[in-house]
């Protein structure tokens, strides 16, 4: 009778069943001809394709709405600008009409004094000899006399009058045209804030649907993540109640046998299931170690008639190097023999040569005169 009632060691049982489903996608992998032409885990290689194009899809929409919303702020900045430097524009011209209309050099009170056709507007001092300007001697004005004094005066009172009046008219003019001017400018502005409030609304409304759109995103993710995890968790249990459930009803704990044997051949069993050996296989055994061991002999007894055979032919070898050796060692001191004779008549005839030229042809040696001839004149 079997006990089914001893405690359960979870460690090991994980381990058992972990190299259970190794040997079983092993199997599948090597019996499948593409798996083992190939090599590699293709169903996993597929799963990261798919989530790296995944990543890489996400990626790219997440550019391009960071691309769109740039696009849209550097429209903005140029419309911005292009507002601004109009409104200058408006306002340098605005300016220049002004200057062109109201601020003439010849409507100056100071224009009489650097007036370039001053002498060409001004009356010659006598026109004829009967000219009712000049007096009794020919003189036009006498030192102190101003008998023109009193209209004189009353003119420039007037011309006074009219410059101040004038002074008003173009101060009201003046006046008039800047508020007109600041009304319009303000009136521009305004347009500008309300059009700078529209688009920042409508950016703000952009961003907060991109925000949206980011968060809804996320809590999808979250909820399949969250989804996955409890499939898994519920896998996992029916797995640990599966296991559970194969270890107390098979045939491990029950020592059967026939589990020990292996699929690869009746030869073969399995390491962690065998629960020993027969007798029969045991005498098997003895009888192949006995066969094997007379075998051994015979292979030894053959190794050393061939380790003798060797060793004489390495004798005979060696006789037959030192006779060799001797020969050439014979050779080698006649061809020394004869190469000292050669050496002998090569110092011979060079001696007789440099007798030849040291007395024959360089007899007469330059002494030190000669040299000191050279570099002695110009020329």
């Amino acid at each position: 009778m079997y006990k089914l009632d001893l405690p359960v060691d979870y460690k090991e049982a994980a381990a058992i069943e972990r190299r259970r489903n190794m040997e079983e996608q092993r199997k599948s992998r090597i019996f499948n001809a593409k798996c083992r032409t190939i090599g590699v885990d293709m169903q996993s290689l597929e799963q990261q394709v798919k989530d790296k194009k995944q990543q890489e899809e996400y990626e790219r929409r997440r550019s391009e709405a960071f691309a769109a919303d740039a696009v849209r702020n550097d429209k903005i900045t140029m419309l911005l600008e292009q507002r601004q430097e109009q409104d200058i524009r408006e306002l340098n011209t605005t300016l220049n009409e002004f200057r062109s209309m109201h601020q003439q050099p010849d409507a100056r009170r100071e224009w009489d004094l650097y007036d370039p056709d001053y002498l060409k507007k001004d009356k010659p001092a006598r026109v004829s000899d009967d000219d009712p300007r000049c007096g009794i001697a020919s003189l036009q004005k006498f030192d102190g006399e101003d008998l023109n004094n009193k209209a004189r005066r009353n003119y420039q009172q007037e011309q006074l009058r009219e410059w101040a009046v004038q002074q008003m008219e173009e101060r009201d003019q003046a006046k008039q045209n800047q508020d007109k001017a600041d009304r319009l400018y303000e009136l521009k502005m305004r347009e500008l804030d309300e059009r700078s409030m529209s688009l920042q609304k409508a950016e703000e409304d952009c961003k907060r649907a991109i925000n949206e759109a980011v968060r809804d995103f996320n809590l999808a993710q979250q909820r399949e993540r969250e989804e996955k995890e409890n499939l898994q968790k519920q896998q996992e249990q029916d797995d640990n109640n599966t296991e559970m459930a194969n270890h107390i009803y098979g045939d491990i704990l029950t020592e059967n046998p026939s589990v020990a044997q292996s699929a690869f051949g009746a030869h073969r069993v399995i390491p962690d299931r065998w629960k020993g050996m027969s007798p029969q296989q045991l005498e098997d055994i003895r009888k192949q170690q006995e066969l094997q061991r007379k075998e051994k002999e015979r292979l030894k007894q053959e190794e050393e008639l061939r380790n003798r055979e060797w060793a004489r032919q390495r004798v005979a070898d060696a006789r037959a190097g030192m006779l060799i050796e001797r020969e050439l060692e014979r050779k080698r001191k006649e061809i020394e023999l004869e190469q000292a004779e050669e050496n002998r008549r090569l110092s011979h005839d060079q001696k007789s040569h440099q007798e030849f030229l040291s007395k024959e042809v360089y007899s007469n040696q330059p002494t030190a005169s000669y040299f000191m001839q050279f570099n002695t004149s110009t020329r």
